[in-house]
């Protein structure tokens, strides 16, 4: 987003303020990101685009870090999630298996937690590593922010969490007013190029190079008038062949020019820009700061942009639908194409089809007059030689009294389609429409016309028509289609993590989105079930049941949910039932408002369950009622949350030990770990302890200041903890005292090895398998007690725990 505005832009803020007086965006801390704050929707409000994104709610703007990566598309944006207006730029965002079913995620960058001005900006995924960033079997995908100078932000778990790199300290420094970094690679030259709007000297945007994304070398400045923020700069091969690519450069209203690029400097012969989408292209308008996709994994480019006329109850601003970018020749040069996603099939239903008809004012009729549509599909092609017809499109959203929320008119004599000039090609004109509840876009001429556009389509039963019609004449109707497009939402998860195949259905319940999980709210039982199906397997989950008298892990179940349940109960047990029975009972104390960690293995009719991490299972029993079905999850009247829900035996590998138990802090299981998420101190204790030893582990700040191994400790936490610190140490201390430091990097999102040794006073702690410890101290003050680990004002991971 800008510092600097329009008055249009600046007028809408201020009506958009209006609608919600006193609210204000917030910056986050460590203890609560990932940041979900959204209320739970079914995305069927009035005015709700059904197949174009808008956020949950809050306000959004401009496409950030348009990347496909790890298997998923993803979309960061703009965000104040804390309000309908601009305010305090957060990086919303979503992700997408096919650029048309879009998921709500967790916030990716956040004010406090990530440091800078988190402005519009880029993305890349570096498959390569160039970085050196990746620490995980997955890509790291790269972002770039800030103002003034370019940040940069890094994921190593398909943007679940994001670190800053080098502390969010600038790797470029712009003297001049600057934003919005755009980044792609540059296959002929085998590296990073950036593109960057600033006000030096008036607009225009400087280009850098870089072989890893970290350091940048400014190459050269292209400066234009027109060129203000959001720049994209891609390349396109004219007319679909390879050998004639050109390179596109555009800025946020998406005026563009196309020349040529030596890797270096940016040249074009236009004297001028044209534009690409016909819409109002301005910050608030219907096509603002449109953005392209990195890594593709087919080579299309893929543009969506801000629409920010759209707006509900709880939202403001949506994006256009992904289009497919395509360049052509043309008597006046080579111009932009813009296609929706072939991918929008796949909302398709109910289609009907007409050939060679003629739409006659002077006679009663209308081809389109039994069609009931709210969002939908049309494609017409008209044959205007020798037309009589003055005017001919289409009224939509028509009701019986010959009103309509829009009409979509070609002017034979002035040549423009909706007041846009579009001249016939071979005496046609080729329209295509896409109708949402609030969007409408209009394509034609193979995609050369495009206008974007945000309209209050009313949706009532009586609104819904659609009429075809010419005036003053007839127009012959070559052909057309109608495809009804049925909702893109609701399709997978938002918050819950899990490995198991959706979709997901709830079986009894209200199943709902938040920061830590799926939530339930029932009466009696409630499931919510997987379309994941298995017969012997490990089967894992943290529960928290917070008002809740039970809830746990469904498995061999039917699709609603009968089957067998490993569930904590407030009554004082864990417990495994099947519908009718008890099949085995182990008594455990279950608090209200703490999580809970269950595993289940069943091999043929035994199936063990484990509480808490333990060495040992809590139930050993056979059954053989059910032998193969769904996984799921259950909760048992009240309110609990669940996640982290995975098959397989991934998950925290640690020493022998009976039940862990949290001293504060929230403490779950993912396959990478166990993960700790604290405001201050937070420990998590094994019963298992020690007076001399070896102790050792791999731990990690994803966000925030320190992890570390406790030791000699009691059931509180107090004793001893070396820990890894992102101040810049690793420090051996017990309370009220810093025992010994020793400085070095430590990197958020890294992994890093510690290992303790104690010989009576002596610790000793070994960094990252040194041959030397990095810290040879002696302290007094405990002698024996628990072994653990620690979380400090951050969120943490911590695997593979041993004791020798």
């Amino acid at each position: 987003m800008r510092r600097r505005v329009g008055a249009l832009f600046v007028a809408l803020i201020a009506g958009l303020v209006a609608l919600v007086p006193g609210t204000s965006a917030v910056a986050g801390t460590i203890g609560d990101y990932p940041e979900f704050p959204y209320p739970s929707t079914t995305y069927s409000e009035p005015f709700r685009g059904q197949f174009h994104f808008s956020s949950q709610s809050g306000w959004m703007n401009d496409p950030n870090g348009l990347v496909y990566a790890n298997g998923v598309y993803h979309f960061f944006y703009q965000h104040n999630p804390h309000g309908l207006a601009w305010d305090t730029m957060h990086w919303g965002h979503a992700t997408s298996p096919d650029l048309v079913h879009w998921t709500q995620k967790p916030i990716a960058l956040e004010p406090e937690v990530h440091p800078g001005t988190l402005f519009s900006g880029g993305g890349v995924v570096d498959k390569d590593n160039t970085s050196g960033l990746k620490t995980g079997s997955l890509d790291p995908i790269v972002v770039f922010s800030n103002t003034d100078g370019v940040s940069v932000f890094y994921s190593n778990d398909n943007g679940q969490t994001f670190q800053a790199y080098d502390k969010g300290r600038k790797q470029i420094q712009i003297p001049s007013e600057s934003r919005d970094p755009k980044v792609f690679w540059d296959a002929a030259r085998h590296r990073w190029t950036m593109v960057v709007w600033s006000d030096q000297d008036g607009n225009g945007v400087n280009i850098y190079t870089s072989p890893n994304l970290l350091d940048w070398t400014f190459a050269s400045r292209f400066k234009a008038p027109w060129l203000f923020e959001c720049p994209d700069m891609y390349p396109l091969a004219l007319d679909g062949r390879t050998g004639q690519q050109r390179w596109v450069l555009t800025s946020a209203s998406s005026q563009y020019v196309v020349g040529s690029f030596d890797g270096t400097t940016f040249s074009t012969d236009w004297t001028a820009p044209q534009q690409m989408d016909q819409g109002t292209t301005y910050a608030g308008g219907s096509f603002y700061a449109a953005q392209t996709f990195t890594n593709t994994p087919d080579g299309r480019t893929v543009q969506m942009a801000w629409q920010g006329g759209n707006h509900g109850s709880t939202w403001t601003g949506n994006a256009t639908f992904p289009v497919s970018l395509g360049l052509v020749s043309t008597p006046d040069g080579p111009r932009i194409t813009r296609t929706p996603v072939a991918e929008l099939a796949s909302l398709g239903s109910e289609t009907r089809s007409w050939k060679n008809e003629t739409v006659d004012s002077a006679k009663a009729g209308n081809l389109f007059g039994d069609i009931k549509a709210d969002t939908y599909e049309i494609t017409a092609q008209f044959d205007v030689k020798g037309t009589s017809a003055q005017r001919f499109g289409f009224d939509l959203h028509a009701r019986s009294d010959g009103t309509a929320d829009r009409s979509v008119v070609y002017d034979t004599r002035a040549q423009t389609l909706q007041g846009k000039p579009l001249r016939p090609v071979n005496g046609k004109i080729a329209i295509r429409l896409l109708v949402d509840r609030g969007q409408l876009e209009t394509f034609a001429d193979g995609g050369r016309y495009s206008l974007s556009d945000n309209a209050d389509f009313d949706s009532a039963a009586d609104s819904q028509g659609i009429r075809l019609f010419a005036d003053g004449g007839k127009v012959k109707l070559d052909s057309a289609t109608f495809t009804r497009l049925n909702t893109s939402w609701g399709t997978a998860q938002s918050t819950l993590l899990s490995n198991l195949k959706g979709p997901w259905h709830a079986a009894g319940g209200t199943w709902s989105d938040v920061t830590t999980g799926k939530r339930a709210t029932t009466v009696g039982d409630g499931f919510y079930m997987s379309a994941g199906t298995g017969g012997d397997a490990v089967y894992q989950g943290d529960i928290t049941l917070d008002t809740a008298h039970a809830g746990g892990l469904t498995f061999r179940a039917n699709a609603s949910g009968a089957g067998y349940t490993a569930t904590l109960d407030t009554s004082g047990v864990v417990k495994l039932w099947r519908p009718g029975k008890d099949i085995a009972v182990h008594s455990a104390p279950i608090t209200p408002g703490r999580t809970y960690h269950l595993k289940v293995r069943t091999d043929g009719s035994r199936i063990q369950v484990w509480l808490d991490n333990g060495s040992e299972p809590v139930i050993d029993t056979t059954d053989t009622t059910y032998t193969s079905g769904l996984f799921g999850v259950n909760v048992y009247d009240g309110t609990a949350t669940v996640q982290n829900l995975n098959t397989g035996t991934a998950g925290f590998s640690a020493f022998s030990a009976g039940r862990w138990t949290p001293r504060g802090g929230n403490w779950t299981v993912t396959p990478a770990g166990l993960g700790g998420a604290s405001a201050q101190n937070g420990f998590y204790l094994s019963d298992r302890a020690g007076t001399d030893f070896t102790y050792e582990g791999d731990l990690s700040v994803t966000n925030g200041t320190a992890t570390g191994l406790t030791f000699r400790a009691g059931s509180d936490g107090v004793g001893y903890t070396a820990n890894i610190d992102t101040s810049g140490v690793v420090k051996l201390w017990r309370p009220g005292k810093d025992i010994a430091t020793y400085a070095t990097s430590v990197v958020e999102g890294r992994t890093y090895h510690l290992k303790v040794r104690t010989d009576g006073s002596r610790i000793r702690v070994w960094l990252d398998n040194g041959s030397e410890p990095v810290i040879d101290a002696t302290d007094t003050t405990y002698t024996s007690g628990l072994f653990g680990v620690n979380s400090f004002a951050a969120n943490t991971v911590a695997q593979n725990l041993t004791i020798g």
